[in-house]
């Protein structure tokens, strides 16, 4: 089975080491602070093959340079990503890679930026959405439009509601406090938000999460939902999610 070990990094990042006991095998999911990297994989007694990119912001690809020198690790990206490090492999929505016997689909996810991507593996229920979605968030809209960043949602939305989610940020509390402004009649994000704030103050994180609670708490997710749309207007969804998060761009 694959191992996912997840530590603090950079202000407040979460790095992940992807590793498959089988092969051998170990991929970096972006690269925040490739020291930290490096130092993790050490302590777990891990060697580093490759590196599995989202997007190419720099606490995302950052570390790239530092972890290849040290490791001769493969990158696996979108392009975009040129615009930081060298890439062996482009790939994009469509595309499999893989961790020893394990398989990755690559989804894309663009919005927050055009090129950005998440990575599923079916066989053990887990997406690496990078800042595409958050715990009761989703990540600013600096280079899509509301269509492709609803579309890239819905694609998330679409996979199976046990999959669990592992986005890049603790943001959860500052996204709980918008979500109930966003939606103050909903139950399960009261309920949600309470828990959130219990993790917090015992210095627990809030991610991974369950697809399922963010279908029904996730404001960003909820854009086609009716009680949603005519509290934040909108004739369509992608209409309703540009209000949604030009509302969180000034909150």
């Amino acid at each position: 089975m694959l191992e996912v070990h997840q530590f603090p990094c950079l202000g407040d990042n979460y790095g992940y080491l992807l590793h498959d006991p089988d092969s051998g095998e170990t991929a970096c999911i972006d690269t925040p602070d490739g020291a930290e990297y490096l130092r993790q994989a050490d302590a777990k007694g891990w060697r580093i093959t490759q590196i599995w990119n989202t997007h190419w912001h720099p606490d995302h690809a950052g570390g790239n340079g530092a972890i290849v020198e040290a490791t001769g690790a493969t990158v696996i990206a979108p392009k975009e990503v040129e615009k930081l490090a060298a890439i062996d492999r482009v790939v994009d929505d469509g595309d499999r890679v893989a961790l020893g016997a394990y398989e990755a689909r690559v989804i894309d996810v663009g919005g927050h930026t055009d090129g950005h991507i998440a990575y599923h593996l079916a066989d053990t229920g887990m997406a690496f959405v990078g800042d595409s979605v958050f715990a009761l968030g989703c990540g600013r809209m600096f280079e899509g439009t509301p269509q492709q960043f609803w579309a890239s949602l819905e694609r998330i939305k679409a996979l199976p509601a046990d999959t669990t989610l592992y986005c890049a940020h603790e943001y959860t509390q500052a996204n709980a406090r918008f979500a109930l402004h966003a939606d103050p009649d909903n139950a399960a994000l009261h309920r949600y938000a309470e828990e959130i704030d219990r993790r917090r103050a015992k210095g627990e994180p809030t991610v991974p999460m369950p697809l399922s609670r963010e279908l029904e708490t996730n404001p960003f997710l909820r854009a086609d939902d009716v009680a949603l749309r005519e509290r934040w207007g909108g004739s369509a969804p992608h209409e309703t999610f540009a209000a949604l998060r030009a509302a969180k761009d000034e909150f």
